[in-house]
């Protein structure tokens, strides 16, 4: 899933994908505050599920950019 589809997604209730592996992460105060503010507007999404699909959408858009697909460097030089 792409970011720019999380709203569409939120806003429809679908739930996110479980997350076998945890990451610890420190976010600057005012990202935190976005965070919440996300959460006030998506109350049947936890911060910690935004910030799973935040992160999901983000990589799979840079693997995109990058040509990567499944873990692979298909990037032709």
């Amino acid at each position: 899933m792409k970011v720019t589809d999380l709203s569409k997604t939120w806003d429809e209730g679908r739930k996110s994908e479980d997350r076998p592996r945890n990451y610890r992460l420190r976010l600057p105060l005012e990202d935190a505050a976005r965070l919440a503010a996300l959460a006030e507007l998506y109350p049947n999404r936890s911060e910690e599920e935004i910030l799973n699909d935040i992160a999901n959408g983000a990589v799979e858009d840079l693997a995109e950019l990058n040509g990567l697909k499944d873990g692979k460097n298909d990037k032709k030089s």
